[in-house]
């Protein structure tokens, strides 16, 4: 596969069936972002000669299964692992199954927005104040 830009450009070609998708310069790589949504929606990100798929318990065994892992970094000394695994070689050189992949990626990258948007919710309570209190306090 090529390099950075040439890894991107593939992706972007490739993932255009999907519609929508485009990539955002961030963390020293690109995030894949579809339909312009990037936290909501952002599903994939791209590091020198590596991509890596948003995953969660749906779709994580076909990842360890192909014998990936997540992608991770050192933070306080310490590694910490993201919700995205390195996608397997075997899916970057064939369209079909990338476009496959990335379609689970964004529905992983949608259940955990609407987790986010149910907790935020469950801390806002029922009218949008704080939970089991009126909204308010003017």
């Amino acid at each position: 596969m090529a390099t950075d830009s040439g890894l991107l450009a593939y992706l972007l070609e490739s993932l255009a069936p999907l519609g929508g998708v485009t990539a955002r310069r961030m963390f020293g790589g690109h995030g894949l972002i579809r339909q312009g949504l990037m936290f909501g929606l952002m599903f994939g990100l791209v590091f020198g000669d590596d991509a890596y798929f948003k995953v969660d318990d749906a779709n994580r065994p076909a990842y360890a299964a192909a014998g990936s892992g997540p992608f991770t970094y050192t933070r306080a000394g310490k590694p910490t692992a993201l919700g995205f695994w390195l996608l397997p070689g075997a899916v970057l050189d064939a369209p079909d199954m990338l476009c496959d992949w990335a379609r689970q990626a964004v529905a992983v990258a949608l259940r955990a927005a609407a987790q986010l948007a149910t907790k935020g919710a469950a801390k806002r309570g029922p009218q949008g104040g704080p939970q089991g209190g009126p909204q308010g306090g003017r």
